[in-house]
């Protein structure tokens, strides 16, 4: 095609017709004709050529040889186009984007090894079916850390997931199911639970299967909870366990926020190095979480007032009280807005 046009180009201007005149009608750029002729003239071909010509920033073979290499060397390692980039240059060996590697890997029909599949995600377990949602049924446990009390800087902790009341707290240097049988019998002697345990254990025998537990132990998959010793001693106190998925503190995000609340609202607590200072600070924090602090999470309440069941009581207060306020301001405004009229005596 390109050898016709210059054909045709070269008769009409024999014929007397200029360059410019022949490229018109022909509807062909004339630098691209030029083109063609000096590379019908230098002996170059008039082949189609790939597109992009040559970029001065073109890879070297050096650098096409050192991206093979590392895919190579590093590809069961990276699985990625985007890995051996960064290594090439961490290595001081090439530097070229991830785009880069991605095309020099397909052009060559080089496949990095996949990834193994990620595994299926689990499924969140509801709760037992016997699990009520009143205060003394849901209690979450967790472990805690406060550094600076280096004698004793583990914190366990109970509360009561349904009010956010936080039942009790023990400190100690170890992390093990020996603190929390102590922390749980602590905590059933707090809310006068134990007496109901006392009474399954009178008979001297293991407790009834088919018997409701007293109430249900919410945790993460930590030691402290999983031992053999804790899940012994939760089954002879009629106490059912419910464990989060692993890695997924959002199954028991209640108790992972009250942890971060506590030393987010009170933070002189991690610079504390004594664990006597230490046990009688978080005491009155605790009656202050549980006795002052409002509590969105349970309606603006506190949550010794939504364990005592008064905590709807308040909210239905409020909301009475705002119509209240409202019918007032409405009945100031109709009273400044239209004014009784005055008559003259």
């Amino acid at each position: 095609m390109k050898d016709k046009l210059l054909a045709i180009v070269c008769e009409c201007v024999a014929a007397g017709w200029t360059t410019e005149r022949a490229c018109s009608v022909l509807e062909v750029d004339r630098r691209r004709v030029w083109r063609w002729q000096r590379r019908r003239d230098s002996g170059e071909g008039l082949e189609d050529r790939s597109p992009g010509g040559n970029p001065v920033h073109a890879l070297l073979g050096w650098e096409v040889e050192d991206i093979l290499a590392l895919a190579e060397q590093w590809g069961p390692t990276d699985r990625s186009h985007r890995k051996p980039a960064h290594r090439g240059s961490s290595l001081q060996r090439v530097w070229v984007a991830p785009s880069t590697v991605r095309r020099v890997l397909a052009a060559a029909d080089v496949n990095l090894p996949a990834a193994p599949p990620r595994p299926a995600p689990r499924q969140r377990r509801p709760w037992l079916e016997w699990v009520q949602y009143r205060p003394n049924q849901v209690w979450g446990h967790d472990v805690t850390r406060f550094s600076r009390c280096r004698a004793a800087p583990n914190c366990f902790a109970v509360i009561d997931l349904v009010p956010r009341k936080w039942i009790c707290a023990l400190l100690s240097p170890e992390e093990t199911a020996t603190q929390t049988q102590a922390l749980f019998l602590d905590a059933l002697e707090a809310e006068n639970l134990i007496g109901a345990v006392e009474d399954r254990l009178d008979t001297a025998e293991l407790p009834d299967p088919d018997q409701v537990p007293i109430l249900l132990a919410v945790s993460d998959n930590g030691a402290p909870m999983t031992a053999d010793t804790a899940k012994a001693f939760t089954a002879l106190c009629s106490i059912a366990q419910h464990f989060g998925r692993p890695a997924t503190p959002t199954d028991q995000a209640p108790i992972e926020s009250f942890l971060g609340h506590i030393k987010q609202d009170w933070p002189h607590l991690e610079a504390i190095t004594d664990p006597e200072i230490l046990s009688a600070e978080l005491q009155r924090v605790r009656t202050e979480h549980n006795t002052v602090r409002l509590h969105a999470g349970i309606g603006y309440a506190t949550p010794d007032d939504e364990h005592q069941r008064k905590g709807e009581t308040i909210r239905q207060a409020r909301r009475r009280g705002l119509i209240r306020a409202d019918r007032a301001q409405r009945a100031a405004r109709r009273t400044t807005n239209h004014p009784e009229p005055h008559h003259a005596d």
